[in-house]
């Protein structure tokens, strides 16, 4: 017989999740909605197990869960040469497992005033960027056969407030060059940017991360 609980349990997960990871596929972070979908309903259906079916020492198995996505969250961290960040992203993951497990647990009062406060900061930090308070990185990778190495660094001085180049990659037979950047600024700064570079005709690829 079809438990309706746990699929209400289940189905809620899925729909907020999704609707959360969207967001972050929306706004081009490195980690998309599947993996806040995946973390979240495992996290649900470990949660459901322990408590349906009365799981001996389910505080140890319900806390190796959240441990083992902490793992899992700190694969989702960038480092270049100086710099680590994707903490956001990371702590995201870790707070979607334990979400879904307190959904599948049957708290639920819990579970949606943790949801609504995740989305108060995502709305809230969405707003300063707006406004250009605060700053925000972006991995850019520029590729050309005809520019030069000082014409892009012009560029980048010019609307960031501090850059890092971390590759420089030519093919001398075909005069083919590609710069990667770790650029920090305003969102309108290095839009500004993105947007000047694009209308360069010496332009082969900009990809944008």
């Amino acid at each position: 017989m079809i438990d309706l609980t746990v699929l209400l349990k289940i189905l809620l997960v899925f729909i907020l999740s999704l609707a959360f990871g969207l967001e972050r596929q929306r706004s081009h972070k490195p980690v998309g909605f599947g993996t806040f979908i995946f973390v979240a309903l495992g996290a649900c259906v470990v949660g459901i197990v322990t408590t349906k079916y009365n799981v001996s020492d389910s505080i140890s198995l319900l806390a190796a869960t959240i441990t083992g996505i902490g793992f899992l969250g700190a694969g989702a961290l960038i480092k270049n040469t100086d710099k680590v960040f994707g903490f956001t992203t990371a702590s995201a993951i870790w707070l979607f497992a334990i979400f879904g497990l307190v959904f599948g647990i049957g708290e639920y009062y819990i579970g949606m005033i943790a949801y609504s406060l995740v989305w108060v900061v995502i709305l809230f930090d969405s707003y300063l960027e707006r406004k250009g308070i605060g700053s925000y990185k972006k991995k850019i990778v520029i590729s050309s056969n005809k520019m030069s190495q000082r014409t892009v660094t012009d560029y980048i001085i010019k609307y960031t407030k501090s850059h890092k180049l971390l590759y420089v990659g030519a093919n001398k037979k075909d005069h083919f060059l590609t710069l990667t950047y770790i650029v920090e600024g305003s969102r309108e700064n290095v839009n500004r940017l993105i947007h000047d570079i694009f209308k360069e005709e010496w332009l082969t690829s900009c990809e944008i991360e």
